[in-house]
């Protein structure tokens, strides 16, 4: 009554939530006026609707009904089969406790059913029984004289009369010992026998490539022998799962020994390959590698056109023996401490030849495998210590090689006789065809094993070039030094240093060459830009080392210059020009561009030393005519210096030696109120002339008043001209000698005695 009033209260509460949803849809309907026009069409919408849900309500509460009715069916025939079954079951029951004691009535049935299978296996075998010692002198000699597929037959039967009696005692009796141990000595020569078949089998294995071209029969046979006994193995143990019962020497396994013999037939050919030891030939390894390549392809051809007809489809293995073989063998040998070019040898054998067309390549190998299929022969660890070896082996011995050239040069450079010129004239010496052929060496070695490593090597190379382009420097200062000490040796200290400066472009130019050759990469090396400012730097010191020999020579005669020996008739800038032109007949033999930049920077400094002459007052012109004589020398000098350097270097020499000539005019000026006129032209030409320097100008002059001069750099200090962009500064580095008491008080005695 409980549960009828719950459901009445649910039906209640389920009509009220019904009602409220109703009035909701109808106010929601009507909520305009001119919708009470549609109500009609409304009724009779809603009535569809509640049509169409109770028509599926019924539906669903008839299908519902026809379910239960099914299963209701179906529980009803599951219990009447439940009560068969318990019958059944009863009556089983009752039947098996009758029969019980019938079973152990024919137990003795069970035991006379054992001992006659048993005897029955006897008399089966009774015929081998009795004739055991008769089979085996047969089968002993069969085995002697080669007929092994005949011996086999005959060991199998003996195996089998043997085996067949052991079960049937193993059923009888499992643990009755002794019964078994009387069949295993019966038997116990067969076990010999077995040994002895096995015994030739593998003998004829290890002469398998002998034997195949002999006589593949022999071979054949013994692999269907070999055949034969993976399948009685595999009988033998299905039986044993299911009866525990095994033979003795069962399983035997000659597959997997035949695969042992073989894999250790095929290492030991490879080893056998080592004809030299490394102490009586150096390229003992080179040979090593030869012979073996020369044997696995021969025994891999034999094999893939005779031994693989031989052999079962599944059993074809030997491309693998032959790769494990070669691999064992390779990393004993990078086991061994090789040096840098048996490193070499060894990785281009394994990483290149191995795979090329030579070896395992080879078109007559292609059907049988997929070359890209095996494994690396050595693992990547091992290659990258190899790798790591050759790098610090090369590092050592690059840099003695370096190093011995060097020392090579040095002694060179102390010789009486010039050194060689190339097909141009330029003077060279042997240091860089060396050094790049040392180079060059290396880089096809390192390019036979592999690109990158190739590129790595290279990267070494121009970083050991680095360093001792270092050392190079230092060493050209040194000879320098030396020869300061005693201008007379070398004898062609010039020459040689013209050769040292003609090296630095020939370095950059096979650099050069190397990049372009090895690298695939365009992009710069870490080392380029220190090689190149070393380069620079050593023939840019080479240059001014020789200008130094130059002007050592020109040293007296530029004494001279602005002095009245000067002006009264000194052949020095005579001297100078034929002097720097007999030396520039030796710097012809300088490669471009440093002979431009030199003949470039000799002007200079030959302009700068006569300016300099100036600076220092040397001279004061006493009155209009040696000042307008000492302008026109000036100025007939300044194109003595034109006509000489643009016949040596073919350029612009106006602007230099347009400074000389600015000075003249000055000194030249006869009305000195256009002094400042001719002064500021000056600078507006040379704005990195200083105010020092116009005094010590005035002064030379000799006319020019205390307050004129004041005058003059008071207004040009005022409108100082900026020089930041003068690409060719003469006077920045001319200084000024101040005058000390010492000069003062000479100059003054010498006033007094005039």
């Amino acid at each position: 009554s409980c549960n009828v009033s719950c459901c009445v209260q649910a039906v209640q509460e389920t009509s009220r939530e019904a009602v409220a949803t109703a009035v909701q849809r109808v106010a929601g309907m009507l909520q305009r006026s001119d919708q009470l026009d549609k109500v009609e069409q409304y009724r009779r919408r809603e009535a569809r609707k509640k049509a169409s849900v109770e028509a599926r309500l019924k539906a669903a509460i008839q299908s519902q009904l026809d379910g239960v009715r099914t299963g209701l069916t179906q529980l009803h025939s599951a219990l009447l089969d439940v009560k068969d079954i318990q019958g059944s079951l009863a009556d089983v029951s009752k039947d098996w406790r009758q029969s019980i004691n019938t079973i152990e009535n024919l137990k003795d049935v069970k035991d006379a059913v054992v001992q006659h299978s048993q005897l029955a296996s006897a008399v089966e075998n009774l015929k081998n029984i009795f004739s055991v010692p008769e089979i085996v002198a047969d089968t002993q000699q069969l085995i002697e004289q080669g007929e092994l597929l005949q011996a086999h037959r005959k060991l199998m039967e003996l195996e089998c009369s043997r085996d067949d009696l052991m079960y049937e005692q193993y059923r009888m009796d499992s643990k009755n010992t002794s019964d078994m141990s009387l069949i295993s000595i019966y038997f116990e020569d067969v076990q010999g026998l077995s040994d002895e078949l096995a015994k030739q089998l593998w003998m004829i294995l290890q002469r398998s490539m002998l034997t195949v071209r002999r006589d593949p029969t022999m071979l054949v046979s013994s692999v269907r022998i070999i055949e034969r006994e993976e399948k009685i193995d595999r009988r033998m143990v299905d039986r044993k799962k299911q009866t525990g019962f095994i033979p003795p020497g069962r399983p035997k396994r000659w597959k997997d020994k035949m695969f042992q013999v073989l894999e250790g037939t095929v290492g030991t050919r490879i080893e056998g390959t080592q004809s030299v030891t490394k102490e009586a030939d150096k390229m003992w390894l080179v040979r090593l590698l030869e012979i073996t390549r020369k044997y696995v392809l021969d025994d891999l051809i034999v094999v893939k056109n005779l031994m693989v007809q031989c052999f079962p489809q599944h059993y074809n293995t030997f491309f693998g023996l032959y790769h494990n073989a070669v691999s064992s063998r390779v990393k004993e040998l990078a086991s061994e401490d090789l040096e840098a070019n048996e490193i070499v040898s060894l990785l281009t054998w394994v990483l290149n030849t191995y795979k090329s067309v030579e070896m395992m390549g080879h078109p007559e190998l292609f059907s049988e495998y997929d070359i890209n299929q095996l494994e690396p022969l050595l693992p990547q660890d091992v290659v990258d210590d190899l790798l790591s070896k050759y790098v610090k082996t090369f590092t050592s011995n690059i840099t003695g090689w370096l190093r011995k050239a060097l020392e090579t040069d040095k002694k060179d450079w102390q010789k009486e006789t010039e050194p060689e010129a190339d097909q141009d004239g330029y003077y060279q010496t042997t240091l860089p065809a060396i050094v790049f052929q040392m180079f060059e060496q290396n880089l096809q070695v390192a390019a036979q094993i592999d690109i990158d490593f190739k590129e790595q090597v290279l990267k070494l190379c121009l970083k050991q070039m680095n360093t001792f382009l270092i050392r190079y420097r230092e060493e050209a200062v040194t000879y320098k030094e030396e020869h300061m000490r005693d201008r007379q040796m070398p004898q062609c200290y010039v020459q040689y240093m013209i050769a040292i400066i003609n090296n630095c472009q020939t370095f950059k130019e096979s650099i050069n060459s190397l990049k372009r050759k090895y690298l695939q990469s365009s992009e710069p090396t870490d080392s380029d830009a220190a090689i190149e400012r070393t380069l620079n730097e050593v023939a840019k010191e080479g240059c001014q080392f020789l200008l130094d020999e130059v002007f050592l020579d020109l040293e007296h005669h530029l004494n001279e210059l602005l002095t009245r020996k000067w002006l009264t008739g000194s052949h020095a800038v005579d001297t100078i020009c034929v002097t720097v032109e007999d030396y520039f007949n030796d710097f012809n033999k300088i490669k471009k561009p440093f002979n431009q930049e030199m003949t470039g920077e000799a002007l200079r400094r030959v302009v700068v030393e006569y300016i300099k002459a100036v600076m220092q007052k040397r001279i004061t012109f006493k009155n209009a005519d040696e000042r307008r004589e000492g302008a026109e020398r000036m100025i007939k000098e300044a194109d003595q210096f034109k006509f000489l350097f643009r016949k040596l270097a073919g350029e612009d020499t106006d602007r230099l030696c347009g400074a000389i000539a600015a000075i003249a005019e000055v000194f030249k000026l006869t009305d000195p109120t256009l002094l400042f006129l001719e002064v500021t032209t000056l600078v507006s030409k040379y704005p990195d002339i200083r105010e020092e320097h116009i005094q010590a100008l005035l002064a030379v002059r000799g006319d020019a008043s205390r307050e004129m001069r004041q005058m003059i750099i008071g207004t040009l200090s005022e409108n100082k001209v900026s020089y930041s962009g003068v690409t060719q500064p003469i006077f920045k580095d001319i200084t000024v000698p101040t005058m000390t008491m010492t000069t003062m008080t000479s100059m003054a005695t010498a006033k007094l005695l005039k």
